[in-house]
């Protein structure tokens, strides 16, 4: 009986005791916590600023690269267009010469530039004897012809053309009537 309320009284302060020491730390492991807070948010927010100035320099990047390729698309075209020219350049520049010179030399310069042409995928389509293929040749008109299979092409007014086996333009035909 006596000790009973010893031990409550003693439990009593020894729980008060810790509540109290628990209580005292409390605000500083708050704080702490607190800090250490503010600190792991602040560095998540310097990472994600420049993770974003990161992705904007990307697109900057990005956007100026493709306008120089889109501006220097055609360079090694162009440069290979160039001696081209100067056979054309050449060709206008001889005064006094014969109309079988001039046709020589205009011969040259359209192998040339067929030449530019094929080397940069432009394939011409000259179908005349074939059959007509509506995917790359466009009809003008249909005539009876003999010597000609039915639906085959009788005479090309313009070549078609094809670039890396894409139509760019049909050839413009005339196709032979069925029976």
């Amino acid at each position: 009986m006596t000790t009973e309320p010893m031990q409550e009284a003693t439990g009593g302060n020894a729980a008060d005791k810790a509540a109290a020491e628990k209580g005292s730390h409390e605000p500083n492991s708050q704080a702490a916590e607190l800090e250490a807070l503010r600190i792991e948010v602040a560095q998540l927010r310097e990472e994600s600023l420049r993770e974003r100035a990161d992705l904007e320099n990307q697109r900057r990047r990005l956007a100026r690269d493709i306008d120089m390729a889109r501006k220097f698309a055609n360079e090694r075209l162009l440069g290979d267009l160039l001696p081209v020219i100067d056979s054309l350049e050449a060709g206008l520049s001889v005064k006094a010469d014969t109309a079988q010179h001039l046709r020589e030399g205009m011969e040259l310069t359209l192998r040339q530039l067929l030449k530019v042409a094929t080397d940069n995928g432009l394939v011409a389509v000259d179908p005349a004897g074939q059959p007509f293929n509506p995917e790359h040749h466009q009809a003008m008109s249909m005539v009876d012809a003999e010597g000609h299979a039915p639906g085959h092409v009788v005479q090309v007014y313009q070549k078609g053309w094809l670039l890396n086996d894409r139509l760019l333009r049909p050839a413009l035909v005339t196709v032979s009537k069925h029976d």
